[in-house]
């Protein structure tokens, strides 16, 4: 397919179809984006047209070459499960008008509410390549007759890009925690006020108080037993959310063999009996809190496993940020500040687009205000 006169674009059905070292020489380095962890959901059919992300990646050459210059991981869904940015709404209001929803495009990380950039060049890769690979996906679009594509989690300048091109922005909101620059826990409590320390301290106290040790195991360390005990939080944790679980224990093994480097478990054992566990992934700078999952019911035990640990983690390791997953003002009070997400929607039939476009414009006014207001109510002292 080609996108215009100076590039052309092609579907890979499959991560393995493209070469690992040219693909992650496009990354920044992002756990995530790497080619390991996109052939691990693949491998392990976590993310395959079975479950309904069937892989539709796609790359852009400058037309009449023929190495790839820019890449895009993308998938064709059939439904709108595991992506944390929700437009079920969308759906239910373009089925009863009588259009078809599904299949439609989606570019993220499976399972994964993390920022990452989506448009990946090459280093040879000329000026205008990430416009001409948003015109691609547009054209891909079109061309399938499909309802919408969706590039979702983007880095800012990614969404201001998609939306001189012609894409929907939509704004929600996380909650990460900055390191600035402390030398301990401790010295992150000291820029607390007194009764939000007061509070975290107390909740430590509670999370261990019935004999609980927790562990965190470096990803080169972690045995095939530690992720069979894991595997059964996460199924907890699944099926409460879900119904079932997004990912299949042979994904766990698959990342703890090829990328050991990029991931730590906070393992909380009991009665020498490990009861529930916190799965992390790490970059150059931030630590992301993904999976967690129990087996007994401990006071504020999810909120030392997942925000606490991950907060001296980071301390220690001098990392600037601690990602803790979508949604949850409740991080809030424990030092989680609140930041924008974006994400960018190619809706090809005007009618719907009308809509939709009214639809982000009211949201998106509320999301800042939200912010706003929250940003307000942070347990930080008054400078």
């Amino acid at each position: 397919m080609e996108s215009e006169q100076r590039f052309s674009a092609e579907i890979l059905n499959s991560i393995s179809e493209i070469n690992a070292a040219e693909w992650n020489s496009c990354t920044d380095g992002n756990p995530f984006l790497k080619h390991s962890f996109l052939a691990a959901l693949e491998t392990s059919k976590s993310a395959s047209a079975e479950t309904g992300w069937r892989p539709y990646h796609i790359i852009l050459r400058c037309h009449g070459q023929p190495n790839p210059i820019a890449y895009l991981p993308c998938y064709l869904k059939s439904h709108s499960y595991g992506e944390y940015v929700f437009d079920h709404a969308w759906a239910n209001a373009f089925e009863r008008a009588g259009g078809r929803y599904y299949p439609k495009l989606q570019s993220s990380i499976p399972f994964t509410p993390v920022k990452t950039p989506r448009l990946l060049l090459a280093p040879t890769a000329p000026r205008g390549t990430k416009a001409a690979l948003l015109r691609a996906l547009s054209d891909i679009t079109d061309q399938l007759g499909i309802s919408s594509t969706h590039l979702t989690f983007l880095p800012e300048k990614e969404a201001e890009l998609a939306r001189q091109n012609g894409y929907l922005i939509r704004k929600d909101q996380q909650f990460h925690w900055h390191n600035k620059g402390y030398s301990s826990f401790e010295g992150f409590l000291a820029d607390l006020s007194s009764r939000k320390r007061k509070q975290i301290k107390k909740e430590r106290r509670t999370a261990l108080g019935a004999g609980i040790e927790i562990e965190q195991i470096p990803g080169t360390a972690i045995t095939e037993e530690q992720w069979d005990h894991f595997f059964k939080f996460y199924l907890d944790t699944g099926a409460r959310k879900w119904g079932q679980p997004y990912l299949n224990r042979d994904f766990f093994s698959l990342i703890s063999e090829s990328m050991p480097d990029d991931i730590v478990l906070f393992m909380c054992k009991r009665d020498g009996r490990y009861i529930a566990g916190a799965l992390n992934f790490i970059s150059r700078d931030t630590l992301y809190g993904r999976y967690w999952g129990c087996v007994e019911d401990h006071p504020a035990l999810h909120f030392e496993t997942c925000y606490y640990q991950a907060i001296d983690y980071a301390i220690t390791h001098k990392l600037a940020v601690v990602e803790a997953g979508a949604q949850g003002p409740h991080k809030l009070a424990r030092g989680y500040v609140p930041v924008k997400t974006y994400s960018a929607h190619w809706i090809p039939d005007a009618g719907f687009r009308d809509a939709v476009a009214k639809f982000l414009e009211v949201e998106g006014h509320e999301v800042d205000a939200q912010v706003e207001y929250l940003a307000t109510k942070t347990p930080f002292k008054a400078p």
